[in-house]
Parts: C-alpha cells; sequence; structure tokens
C-alpha cells in the first residue's frame, strides 16, 4: 500500500504542482486578495474536485468519451472563464486598491474545475494507470485515489497561494502591483489559450 502510495504522488507531483491555469488562478488571487479571502474559492474547487473526481471513478470518464461535444463545450467555456479572469487582473492595481473587486468565491473554484475539461482527462488517465493495481476493492480504491489527489492538489493550490501573497508583498507599490497582476493576467490568458488550442 505505501509503495503504491508514493508512486502515485510521484505521478501526481508534476501535474499538480507545476504552473497550471488552476496554479496560476490561486496565486493571483494570493496576491491581490490575501491568503485568507481566497479559502472560499479553495473550499469550493477542491469540493468540486473531489465530487468529480469519484464520479469519473466510477466511470464517468466512459461518458465524457461518448460526448466529444460535450469536452469541446467545456473547453471553450473554460477558456473563456479563464480570459474573463484574465481582464479583471490586467485591470487591477495593488491589494485593497479597487473596493469593488472581490476575489473569487466557491462558486468561481467550483467553475473553475468544472470547466476545466483536461482535468478530466488527467483524472481518467490517473485512474486507468492506478486503479487497476490498487489495493483493496475497487470501491475503495477510487475513494482513496480521489482522496490522494484531491488533497494533494490542495497542497499545491495552498503553496502556490502562498506564493502569490510574497509576490503581493514585493510589489506592493501601485505601478508595482499593475505589473504583478499584468502578469498573472497575461499568464492566465496563456492558459485560456493553451485550452482552446489544446
Amino acid at each position: 500500500m505505501i509503495d503504491w502510495t508514493l508512486t502515485l504522488l510521484i505521478f501526481l507531483f508534476p501535474l499538480a504542482y507545476s504552473p497550471g491555469p488552476g496554479n496560476m488562478v490561486f496565486a493571483a488571487n494570493g496576491a491581490r486578495f490575501g491568503m485568507l479571502r481566497t479559502v472560499p474559492a479553495s473550499v469550493g474547487y477542491h469540493a468540486a474536485t473531489w465530487l468529480v473526481t469519484l464520479a469519473i471513478g466510477y466511470g464517468f470518464a466512459t461518458g465524457l468519451n461518448r460526448l466529444p461535444g460535450l469536452m469541446m463545450g467545456l473547453q471553450w467555456a473554460g477558456a473563456a472563464w479563464l480570459l474573463y479572469l484574465a481582464w479583471g487582473f490586467l485591470r487591477a492595481g495593488r491589494i485593497g486598491a479597487t473596493p469593488e473587486a472581490r476575489p473569487l468565491g466557491a462558486g468561481g473554484g467550483v467553475l473553475l474545475l468544472v470547466l476545466n475539461p483536461k482535468a478530466y482527462m488527467i483524472i481518467a488517465l490517473m485512474f486507468s494507470q492506478f486503479l487497476p493495481g490498487a489495493p483493496g476493492g475497487p470501491v475503495m480504491s477510487v475513494i482513496w485515489i480521489t482522496t490522494l489527489f484531491t488533497l494533494n492538489n490542495l497542497l499545491a493550490f495552498t503553496i502556490w497561494t502562498a506564493a502569490g501573497v510574497r509576490l503581493a508583498r514585493a510589489f506592493d507599490r501601485e505601478d508595482q502591483a499593475r505589473r504583478l497582476n499584468a502578469g498573472f493576467g497575461l499568464a492566465l490568458a496563456g492558459a485560456a489559450l493553451w485550452l482552446m488550442l489544446g
């Protein structure tokens, strides 16, 4: 069980900790709104992650593969959502400079996961590689893989959020904050293009 779990974590490490769309959104929110105000988005995202991963583990991926139009629709909707978030960051100043700005909430976190078809493919790939050799019965194995995957993502996103907070402290002046937010906005726009072209 320990060897199998370590192998799964090694498999997940580059997927969870490399700079992808989700990590960029959380780093940007951390930089703009701080650690505590990013918690609702994290709760929404990771609750959705656990539920979607569990559904895929129990065969939802088969249905998605039969509906390629749904996957394409999710891909374009996800890209549009990232572009919307990117636009908000491109217009932002330093923390607290725009009182009407709001952090991504729990619903936004859910949308971030639900509108990311690449997450579905990663989850399906993970189950195809690790479910057949999983110790224990299929029901408990799916729950264990789902929980491990979700907790690993939670740790990665928390680290990226904290990195965003530290960057914001280093870029506290208005002109510096605008450049930092513009960088996050461009990174999110690049992630949106990656989703559209991928």
